[in-house]
């Protein structure tokens, strides 16, 4: 049986509560009715991606939209616990109204803060405060472990150089990855999978250490190299086609001069 919901030239906040609240009810949605945090789980850092992917390439319908999709994920789970008796959708806008009040005295109160800097010190101290943190370790262990690896790892690093714990330029962090490169060699060449995991990872981190010195982010600077090599190895497939070759049947030699042009086609079109 159909749900009656009277159509609108243009829907609210309001529209969209009493929408889920439809879809989850007896006479809603079998689908809807039948989730819950875990199976959508992913389906929320899926349209948090997509909103991304429409801000890298300035898509502003497109964002307009994935916005849509994200807003709709944090409607969909306030609306589980909403019939668990846990909490709604307007205490989660109460929380983050308040949130923002508090972390932010030097605008809503009498704090002051003159620099990014200043601000992101207030920041940390009420951050502390409100969560209950005792130390600056509490808040490297407070940043999520569901994260990306490479976000994590610059997110960690960020904070603990609010606290003065890091290289003083970008030479100690590269000289931290040449040794930890030397590292992962002997790691190698003990033939222990363990260490080869833990020395590849430092490895990884101290790379990240050296984007964040440079003011890159790690997260989009290995996206752009992805895309890079994927444009690269469609180069390197029609000069294969054009020369006759069977990549899978073609030697290392010919794969690097194949490569090699490649690069070159590639640069010259850039």
């Amino acid at each position: 049986m159909a749900v009656p919901f009277s159509p609108k030239e243009r829907y609210t906040i309001e529209d969209l509560l009493e929408i889920m609240r439809l879809l989850r009810s007896p006479g809603g949605c079998p689908w809807d009715r039948e989730q819950t945090h875990e199976s959508i789980r992913s389906d929320f850092l899926e349209e948090t991606h997509e909103a991304v992917e429409a801000i890298n390439q300035h898509d502003t319908d497109g964002l307009r939209e994935e916005l849509g999709d994200v807003l709709l994920q944090v409607v969909f789970h306030s609306r589980i616990e909403e019939e668990k008796g846990a909490f709604c959708f307007a205490d989660v806008v109460d929380g983050i109204a308040k949130k923002l009040i508090v972390r932010h005295p030097h605008v809503f109160a009498d704090a002051s803060a003159d620099s990014s800097a200043q601000v992101w010190q207030n920041w940390d101290a009420i951050k502390r405060q409100t969560k209950g943190g005792k130390t600056q370790a509490d808040l490297l262990r407070a940043v999520p472990r569901s994260l990306p690896a490479l976000m994590r790892a610059a997110k960690v690093q960020g904070r603990a150089k609010r606290v003065g714990f890091d290289w003083p330029d970008v030479s100690g962090a590269l000289e931290a990855v040449e040794s930890e490169t030397a590292e992962l060699k002997q790691a190698i060449a003990g033939g222990s999978q363990a260490e080869v995991e833990e020395e590849l990872g430092d490895l990884l981190f101290s790379v990240v250490n050296v984007s964040r010195f440079l003011h890159t982010d790690a997260e989009q600077a290995l996206t752009a190299a992805s895309d890079k090599f994927i444009r690269r190895f469609s180069v390197v497939e029609e000069l294969a086609a054009e020369r006759g070759m069977d990549m899978s049947a073609a030697s290392l030699e010919e794969l690097d001069g194949l490569w090699a042009a490649a690069k070159a086609r590639c640069a010259s079109e850039e």
